[in-house]
Protein backbone atom coordinates (compact mmCIF):
# COMPACT_ATOMS: atom_id res chain seq x y z
CA UNK A 1 0.00 0.00 0.00
CA UNK A 2 1.94 3.28 -0.77
CA UNK A 3 1.69 6.26 1.28
CA UNK A 4 -1.57 8.03 -0.13
CA UNK A 5 -3.78 5.00 -0.26
CA UNK A 6 -2.96 4.11 3.68
CA UNK A 7 -3.96 7.85 4.02
CA UNK A 8 -7.12 8.20 2.32
CA UNK A 9 -8.54 5.03 3.37
CA UNK A 10 -7.51 5.13 6.78
CA UNK A 11 -11.05 4.64 8.79
CA UNK A 12 -11.25 4.38 12.84
CA UNK A 13 -11.84 0.64 13.62
CA UNK A 14 -13.51 -0.06 17.01
CA UNK A 15 -13.95 -4.01 16.36
CA UNK A 16 -11.25 -6.44 16.61
CA UNK A 17 -10.82 -10.27 16.09
CA UNK A 18 -8.73 -10.74 19.79
CA UNK A 19 -5.98 -12.46 17.18
CA UNK A 20 -2.52 -10.46 19.49
CA UNK A 21 -0.47 -8.19 17.36
CA UNK A 22 3.44 -9.64 16.85
CA UNK A 23 6.06 -7.56 18.57
CA UNK A 24 7.45 -7.14 14.95
CA UNK A 25 4.08 -5.30 13.99
CA UNK A 26 4.09 -3.25 17.15
CA UNK A 27 7.98 -2.17 16.59
CA UNK A 28 7.07 -0.80 13.21
CA UNK A 29 4.52 1.45 14.66
CA UNK A 30 6.96 2.95 17.13
CA UNK A 31 9.26 3.32 14.40
CA UNK A 32 6.88 5.47 12.64
CA UNK A 33 5.01 6.97 15.56
CA UNK A 34 8.61 8.08 16.45
CA UNK A 35 9.78 9.38 13.02
CA UNK A 36 6.98 11.87 12.78
CA UNK A 37 8.37 15.57 12.78
CA UNK A 38 8.55 17.90 16.69
CA UNK A 39 9.45 21.39 16.99
CA UNK A 40 13.19 21.73 16.94
CA UNK A 41 13.36 18.10 16.80
CA UNK A 42 12.64 17.85 20.74
CA UNK A 43 10.63 14.30 20.18
CA UNK A 44 9.16 14.49 23.42
CA UNK A 45 7.26 11.54 23.01
CA UNK A 46 7.23 8.31 25.23
CA UNK A 47 4.93 5.32 24.59
CA UNK A 48 3.23 2.90 26.71
CA UNK A 49 2.60 -0.71 25.14
CA UNK A 50 -0.99 -2.10 27.13
CA UNK A 51 -1.40 -5.87 26.47
CA UNK A 52 -2.55 -6.57 29.99
CA UNK A 53 -5.99 -7.61 29.92
CA UNK A 54 -6.65 -6.21 33.16
CA UNK A 55 -5.39 -3.05 32.13
CA UNK A 56 -6.96 -2.16 28.88
CA UNK A 57 -10.15 -3.70 30.68
CA UNK A 58 -9.87 -0.78 33.32
CA UNK A 59 -9.36 2.05 31.27
CA UNK A 60 -13.25 2.27 30.10
CA UNK A 61 -14.54 2.73 33.49
CA UNK A 62 -12.81 6.43 33.48
CA UNK A 63 -12.78 6.90 29.43
CA UNK A 64 -16.74 7.51 28.30
CA UNK A 65 -15.20 6.28 24.60
CA UNK A 66 -12.91 3.62 25.09
CA UNK A 67 -15.63 0.26 25.87
CA UNK A 68 -13.74 -1.55 22.38
CA UNK A 69 -10.61 -1.76 24.60
CA UNK A 70 -12.61 -4.55 25.90
CA UNK A 71 -11.88 -6.63 23.20
CA UNK A 72 -8.76 -5.13 21.17
CA UNK A 73 -5.33 -7.28 22.23
CA UNK A 74 -3.31 -3.95 22.51
CA UNK A 75 -2.98 -0.63 23.01
CA UNK A 76 -0.46 2.32 22.39
CA UNK A 77 -0.77 5.20 25.09
CA UNK A 78 0.95 8.19 23.21
CA UNK A 79 2.83 10.65 26.50
CA UNK A 80 4.31 13.60 26.22
CA UNK A 81 7.51 14.15 28.05
CA UNK A 82 7.87 17.44 29.38
CA UNK A 83 11.50 16.85 30.31
CA UNK A 84 12.16 16.49 26.54
CA UNK A 85 10.58 19.47 25.75
CA UNK A 86 13.01 21.96 24.59
CA UNK A 87 9.82 24.18 22.72
CA UNK A 88 7.58 24.62 25.32
CA UNK A 89 3.67 23.71 24.75
CA UNK A 90 5.02 22.04 21.64
CA UNK A 91 4.74 18.60 22.93
CA UNK A 92 1.04 18.32 21.99
CA UNK A 93 2.19 18.97 18.42
CA UNK A 94 4.96 16.15 18.27
CA UNK A 95 2.69 13.82 19.95
CA UNK A 96 -0.17 14.05 17.87
CA UNK A 97 2.22 13.87 14.67
CA UNK A 98 3.10 10.79 16.21
CA UNK A 99 -0.04 9.34 16.84
CA UNK A 100 -1.24 10.26 13.39
CA UNK A 101 1.73 8.13 11.97
CA UNK A 102 1.20 5.38 13.90
CA UNK A 103 -2.94 5.17 12.74
CA UNK A 104 -1.52 5.78 8.83
CA UNK A 105 1.12 2.34 9.28
CA UNK A 106 -1.35 0.54 11.03
CA UNK A 107 -3.85 0.77 7.98
CA UNK A 108 -0.96 -0.14 6.05
CA UNK A 109 0.05 -2.93 7.95
CA UNK A 110 -3.72 -4.13 7.96
CA UNK A 111 -4.49 -3.45 11.26
CA UNK A 112 -6.93 -1.51 12.69
CA UNK A 113 -6.88 1.48 14.81
CA UNK A 114 -8.71 3.99 16.81
CA UNK A 115 -7.53 7.42 18.47
CA UNK A 116 -8.97 7.97 21.73
CA UNK A 117 -8.28 11.27 23.04
CA UNK A 118 -7.30 11.72 26.43
CA UNK A 119 -5.18 14.92 26.93
CA UNK A 120 -6.62 18.30 27.89
CA UNK A 121 -9.34 16.43 29.76
CA UNK A 122 -7.83 16.98 33.11
CA UNK A 123 -9.74 13.66 34.67
CA UNK A 124 -8.60 11.30 32.17
CA UNK A 125 -5.21 12.80 32.62
CA UNK A 126 -5.32 12.15 35.91
CA UNK A 127 -6.74 8.58 36.01
CA UNK A 128 -4.10 7.46 33.12
CA UNK A 129 -1.00 8.86 34.99
CA UNK A 130 -2.57 6.63 37.95
CA UNK A 131 -3.18 3.33 36.06
CA UNK A 132 0.24 3.49 34.25
CA UNK A 133 2.29 5.04 36.88
CA UNK A 134 3.46 7.79 34.98
CA UNK A 135 5.95 10.35 36.69
CA UNK A 136 4.56 13.90 37.15
CA UNK A 137 6.17 15.06 34.19
CA UNK A 138 4.74 12.55 31.49
CA UNK A 139 1.58 13.72 29.70
CA UNK A 140 -0.87 11.12 28.34
CA UNK A 141 -2.05 12.35 25.11
CA UNK A 142 -4.12 9.54 23.68
CA UNK A 143 -4.74 6.27 23.60
CA UNK A 144 -4.52 4.39 20.45
CA UNK A 145 -6.68 1.15 20.32
CA UNK A 146 -4.80 -1.63 18.11
CA UNK A 147 -5.76 -5.24 16.86
CA UNK A 148 -6.82 -7.17 13.44
CA UNK A 149 -9.95 -5.71 12.18
CA UNK A 150 -13.61 -7.57 12.44
CA UNK A 151 -14.85 -4.89 10.59
CA UNK A 152 -14.43 -3.11 7.28
CA UNK A 153 -14.87 0.30 6.25
CA UNK A 154 -14.85 1.90 3.11
CA UNK A 155 -12.55 4.60 2.39
CA UNK A 156 -14.81 7.94 3.04
CA UNK A 157 -13.97 11.33 0.55
CA UNK A 158 -13.45 14.12 3.13
CA UNK A 159 -11.89 16.75 0.77
CA UNK A 160 -14.50 19.41 0.97
CA UNK A 161 -13.64 22.41 -1.29
CA UNK A 162 -15.56 24.81 1.00
CA UNK A 163 -12.70 24.68 3.44
CA UNK A 164 -10.14 26.14 1.63
CA UNK A 165 -9.18 29.86 1.01
CA UNK A 166 -6.01 30.61 -0.98
CA UNK A 167 -3.66 33.28 0.63
CA UNK A 168 -6.85 34.73 2.47
CA UNK A 169 -9.99 34.03 3.72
Amino acid sequence: MDAMEAILSRRSIRSYTGQPVPGELIKKLLEAGMSAPSASNQQPWQFVIIDDRAILDEIPKFHPFSSMLREAPLAICVCGDLDLETMRGYWVQGCSAATQNILVAANALGLGAVWLGVYPVESRVKAVQKLLGLPGHVIPLCFISLGYPAEKKPPANRYNEARVRRNRW
